[in-house]
């Protein structure tokens, strides 16, 4: 048997939330599971939900050991009865990761020393068993950070351009595009031929962008930005958005300019607006705000809803899936390369400076787990 820490998020009835290490011991690998040692972890915004949810950042206290660290939140009596279900159970945390298998079970044998992506939660821990369908062999030569980040991001940027194509979207605008999901988006688009529309908050995150390949960014803050964006619109003929951001009306600006590129390009008045279908999905919750919607600029012809990534792969089937996570296989390091700004130990990560480094979800900042380092 294997005992190693697995990082834990617990919040109590007494309105706090706990971040800690547990000792966990796995047994054996059954038939066609195997325990791999855990080299690289992502932290992405899906993480956080977790592992902080409704805890008041702000309130941050450590404690602990040097060994054995603790982090302590207050939850606002307001988001109680929201996470009623969860109040009392300690949740283990991180959706993937890559490292070495280090035992394999009858049928898994191949896989024994060999450096694999995984896909499963509980990824913020020394040691993980799995069964080999969630686990994906890394191409010879890379490294676990290579593989750390190669389900989540990959196949959720994969996912809005298989999800554009089958409802016969030609172009898609993007929030947020700056980030690492967003980089591999725009590297898709390139390739695939689809124009793409980036929308983000600064000079510099533009020139990232622009630096592999792309034509058309936004900077939101920019006093034209809605007529760059009618302009940009007009232009690639997009009506579906795919929007990071959640809140505040950033979503609603872009199905209004939506709206106004088609209005343009009507020939007759039309009361109810275009004929042009036009489509918004929300994926993450960067702007915690509600959002808000100016229905009246939209015509009557238009749809607000969530997009996640796991009813996508269960909608899109097992063959759709299939070739998808072979793709991000071959492109690993050029396509799907994502880039960290800082690789911490697991004891790191409940350190309250770094902690609220990472908490901040800042676009170009990504941090990377890798429990063999303490």
């Amino acid at each position: 048997m294997i005992t190693g820490r697995e990082l834990r998020s617990t919040a109590g009835d007494d309105g706090t939330l706990r971040l800690g290490l547990a000792d966990v011991t796995l047994d054996p690998p059954g038939a066609d599971e195997v325990i791999v040692r855990v080299e690289a972890a992502p932290i992405n915004p899906s993480d956080l939900g977790l592992l902080l949810g409704p805890a008041d950042v702000a309130t941050l206290r450590g404690g602990g050991t040097a060994e054995r660290p603790e982090v302590t939140f207050d939850i606002p009596r307001g988001r109680l009865a929201a996470i009623s279900a969860r109040l009392g159970q300690s949740l283990a945390v991180g959706n993937e990761g890559a490292g070495t298998v280090v035992e394999a079970g009858p049928g898994a044998e191949a896989l024994l020393g060999k450096r694999v992506g995984m896909l499963g939660g509980a990824m913020y821990a020394d040691y993980r068993k799995l069964k080999i369908r969630d686990v994906v062999p890394l191409p010879d030569g890379a490294s676990a950070a290579d593989g750390a980040s190669m389900f989540v991001n990959p196949l959720t940027a994969l996912g809005f351009v298989e999800t554009a194509k089958a409802e016969g979207h030609t172009a898609i605008v993007h929030t947020a595009a700056a980030s690492n999901l967003g980089q591999m988006l725009q590297k898709i688009c390139l390739a695939d031929g689809i124009p793409l529309v980036n929308v983000v908050r600064s000079d510099e995150q533009a020139a990232v962008l622009t630096g592999i390949g792309a034509t058309h960014v936004l900077d939101s803050r920019a006093d034209d930005f809605r007529v760059q964006l009618v302009a940009a619109i007009t232009e690639t003929g997009a009506t579906v958005a795919f929007d990071a951001l959640g809140g505040g009306t950033l979503g609603s600006t872009i199905v209004q300019a939506m709206e106004a590129a088609a209005v343009a390009r009507m020939t007759e008045y039309s009361r109810y607006g275009s004929n042009t279908f036009k489509q918004l999905y929300i994926y993450g919750g960067l702007d915690l705000s509600p959002t808000t919607l100016n229905r009246l600029g939209f015509g009557f012809k238009w749809s607000v809803s969530g997009w996640l990534l796991t009813p996508f792969l269960a909608k899109a089937g097992r063959d759709v899936a299939a070739r998808l996570r072979q793709r991000v296989v071959d492109e690993l390091t050029t396509t799907f390369a994502s880039h960290y700004t800082r690789t911490i130990s697991l004891n790191e990560a409940l350190d309250p400076a770094i902690l609220r480094a990472y908490e901040r979800k800042a676009t170009g900042e990504k941090y990377l787990i890798d429990p063999t380092r303490g």
